[in-house]
């Protein structure tokens, strides 16, 4: 029990080490274009470490959701839209 006790104290204890970097949204990243470059060149400079971190993820995901409002494709209009909810 004694062991059992030791290895979750460490653990927890190892937990509270690590970077207490704030969690930003995808929104704030499309919102902050400085801070979302950055961090995405900081996660492909390492991406063995932050590939799977939330802001990286968030980063890289505002990054597309930006690329595609620039592309519209959001806004195409169907070539043979539909007539009177046929």
């Amino acid at each position: 029990m004694k062991k059992v006790s030791f290895v979750l104290a460490v653990a927890v204890i190892l937990a509270g080490c690590g970077e207490s970097t704030p969690v930003q949204t995808v929104d704030w990243y499309k919102n902050h274009d400085a801070e979302r470059k950055g961090m995405i060149l900081k996660c492909e400079e390492n991406p063995g470490e932050l590939a799977t971190t939330p802001n990286c993820i968030n980063a890289k995901t505002a990054d597309n959701h930006l690329a595609v409002d620039k592309r519209d494709y959001l806004r195409l209009v169907p070539s043979n839209p539909l007539k009177g909810g046929q």
